[in-house]
């Protein structure tokens, strides 16, 4: 398998569709935007969360066989941790989201009710139950605009890791080399099982097709080497 070439094509396809992105925001750089129309936030995500995936699994096989090693743990600051311009630089997440378990619902047993009849009506009576507070959805925007602070965030953060793969193998390397020696972990795998976040059983656009590449060539890339 040339793993170098996957990565290479692959994120071609991925540089094209995070310009695409860019360009449907009007950003250019590192510049922000604040609100932005619901339709347009709706059709960025729908793009945004295969690319996301996709780039995921090209860091995954980009990190295939990488050994590092780990830095010695520092002790944290006495003070404060100032927001500077060091922190503002966004960061990319390297694992899936884990699916969310449905709490099992608790068995339902039928209440029987006090039957309590009140001769006439007394005000007294009334006071003793408070009345139920009315439920009032939240009004939609009179704008229409949605904030848009977080999905700029994210579309930085995935742009910053597709133009350097070799250093996001790396913090993935010493992530899952964090994991296997924490004394508790959750999982080890960067990868979900099931499919990945962003998935479409029939493809609608072109990130569709570079995800479901990836996600085999990443599944393959975690496989280990029994050459």
């Amino acid at each position: 398998m040339d793993w170098a070439r996957a990565i290479e094509r692959n994120s071609e396809a991925l540089v094209g569709i995070v310009e695409a992105l860019f360009a449907m925001l009007g950003l250019a750089g590192s510049d922000m935007v604040a609100r932005i129309p619901q339709p347009l936030h709706r059709a960025v995500l729908r793009v945004l969360r295969p690319a996301e995936s996709a780039v995921r699994r090209l860091i995954v096989i980009a990190a295939r066989g990488l050994v590092v090693k780990l830095a010695p743990s520092r002790p944290m600051p006495a003070g404060p941790i100032g927001k500077g311009v060091g922190h503002s630089r966004p960061s990319f997440q390297l694992f899936d989201p884990r699916k969310r378990l449905k709490p099992v619902r608790a068995m339902k047993f039928t209440r029987i009710a006090p039957r309590i009849h009140f001769f006439g009506s007394d005000p007294r009576v009334a006071a003793l139950w408070p009345a139920p507070r009315p439920v009032v959805d939240p009004p939609p925007p009179p704008d229409g605009l949605v904030n848009a602070e977080r999905l700029t965030r994210r579309l930085q953060a995935l742009k910053l890791a597709l133009d350097d793969l070799p250093r996001q193998a790396k913090r993935l390397a010493r992530w899952r080399l964090r994991r296997a020696k924490a004394p508790s972990h959750k999982f080890l795998s960067p990868l979900r099982p099931g499919h990945p976040p962003g998935y479409r059983r029939k493809p609608v656009h072109e990130v569709d097709e570079v995800l479901i590449e990836c996600d085999g060539l990443a599944w393959d890339a975690l496989k280990p080497d029994t050459s």
